[in-house]
């Protein structure tokens, strides 16, 4: 028993010590290291989770060549611009620089919390960056932040079917012109036929063919393609995208509609409704009578999980698709080649155009230490931005990089990303995204194009302006294929129109 109580006795000695210890170490007031640490660092806040490593190794390294000491530190992206804004007000702990989409730069620059960037700052030129990410990161005429890595939409295509396709029309063709020279009763290929070519030659005369018609220009080649193609066993559709997500449907309108000017700053320059944008939107309508299938059917996973086991020809997809193709193609899933390319135009006429967002970087306002944050801003956009594909499979917005990878399809990207549309700042319209996926799903479900985006443009200046205002309706010329899809008030409203303009000239 005695034993036991002096084991007892010990023990909260022990403890009792280690308290005198921890508490004495908590009264010693921080040395002078400590303090010019937190004093000489630089605090950078980001969002997604899969940058915490590459943002920690570049802070590591950004040290290491005689940079500032950075401390990143991953953030909810719920209320992050309020959160950095009562964070730099109050003057607790706030970031230097932070990453965050161009959408959310108007309210980062009207809260104060987004530095303009030096006009002299020669950085920002279209010799490093597509006009593009310039005007992504511009706001009222200045420029509010660094393009740091993008997002958009391409084409991908199965290389492998397409190949085969041209391989089996070029043997087809040559077999048919080949005469019977021998007298034996079978076609004798002439010596500059397909028949005739050894291995390399056949080859290269497919790849020729590839080069001319693949991808199809247009989505009318692309509709006369699907109309005749023979599709090999397994294969269950030719194309197929998410119908339901804005970001793969934009490209339909994008160069037709106009949501604030090139930067998508401008509340004074807005139009969604207008002759083209009608028509842009009856091809959308015109593919789904052909391709018939439901839009609640079709995920962007379901896109890319069928392109991988080989049910699709073309898809349109982001990014991500590449990393998730290539895994699949070393783990034997996916046994095929594959392409990409930009999104094909509407037609000879009419031009397709994307649209990208770009996560920009962003000095903070209130910091004290704007020279380092513009310095470590530049470290990772324009210094580093080599590193940033492969470590994290995010593509850099300073694209010259991409054209030295060996992954295939980011030129595409790249090229698609510097003609697209940026997402648009506007604050006073920030709804428009799900109003113009609503107009879209009315306009698949079968929905007259005309009308839906008359609603669309009456409802967004309702907003801008805050009363009710009329939207002439715009009923398109009498081609038969387009007369098709408007209703028969717009027609009876058209023919009246015109009796009344007849009537006008006889009475002169």
């Amino acid at each position: 028993m005695r034993e036991h109580k002096g084991l007892v006795g010990a023990i909260l000695c022990i403890v009792m010590l280690i308290g005198v210890i921890y508490s004495a170490i908590r009264l010693v007031p921080a040395g002078p290291d400590d303090e010019k640490e937190a004093v000489d660092s630089l605090k950078v806040w980001y969002t997604d989770e899969s940058m915490a490593d590459y943002m920690n190794a570049m802070a590591v390294e950004y040290h290491e060549k005689g940079g500032i000491r950075v401390l990143p530190s991953l953030h909810s992206s719920s209320e992050y611009i309020e959160t950095i804004y009562k964070a730099s007000v109050d003057n607790d702990n706030a970031p230097d620089v932070f990453v965050v989409s161009n959408d959310a730069l108007e309210r980062a620059y009207l809260s104060g919390i987004a530095s303009p960037i030096d006009a002299s700052d020669e950085a920002l030129n279209t010799l490093i960056f597509p006009q593009t990410a310039i005007d992504a990161v511009t706001y009222g005429g200045r420029k509010v932040a660094y393009p740091y890595y993008f997002e958009t939409s391409a084409l991908i295509y199965n290389k492998t079917y397409l190949h085969d396709m041209i391989a089996g029309k070029l043997q087809a063709e040559s077999l048919e012109n080949a005469e019977d020279t021998d007298g034996d009763g079978e076609p004798d290929a002439s010596e500059d036929s397909y028949e005739a070519l050894d291995d390399a030659g056949k080859e290269e005369m497919i790849a020729g063919v590839m080069e001319e018609t693949i991808p199809p220009a247009t989505f009318d080649d692309l509709l006369e393609f699907a109309d005749s193609y023979d599709a090999p066993e397994g294969v269950e559709t030719i194309f197929k995208w998410d119908v339901r997500d804005l970001f793969f449907n934009y490209f339909f309108i994008g160069n037709y509609i106009n949501m604030g000017g090139p930067c998508g700053d401008d509340v004074s320059n807005i139009n969604v409704y207008n002759n083209d944008a009608v028509k842009a939107l009856m091809l959308f309508q015109k593919l789904n009578g052909f391709f018939a299938f439901e839009s609640s059917d079709v995920t962007y996973d379901q896109v890319v999980s069928e392109f991988i086991e080989g049910k699709l020809i073309f898809a349109t997809a982001t990014s991500d698709i590449i990393s998730r193709i290539e895994a699949a193609s070393e783990s034997g899933e996916f046994p095929y080649e594959y392409g990409v390319a930009m999104i094909p135009d509407l037609s000879d006429s009419m031009e397709s155009r994307s649209l990208s967002v770009t996560e920009t970087l962003v000095v903070n306002g209130y910091s004290n230490k704007k020279s380092d944050a513009e310095k470590f801003a530049k470290f990772l956009c324009i210094d580093h931005a080599g590193q940033l594909y492969d470590r994290t499979g995010k593509l850099p917005s300073k694209i010259s990089v991409l054209d030295d990878k060996d992954h295939v399809g980011l030129t595409a990207f790249a090229n698609e990303y510097s003609y697209s549309v940026p997402m648009p700042k506007l604050m006073t319209i920030s709804n428009y995204w799900l109003l113009l996926e609503d107009t879209f799903a009315g306009v698949w479900s079968g929905d007259n194009s005309s009308k839906r985006l008359q609603q669309l443009a009456k409802q967004l200046n309702y907003q801008l302006t805050g009363e009710e205002t009329d939207v002439d309706y715009i009923v398109l010329p009498s081609d038969e294929e387009e007369v098709e899809y408007l209703d028969e008030e717009a027609l009876k409203r058209e023919a009246l129109g015109d009796q009344e303009s007849s009537d006008s000239g006889e009475q002169e």
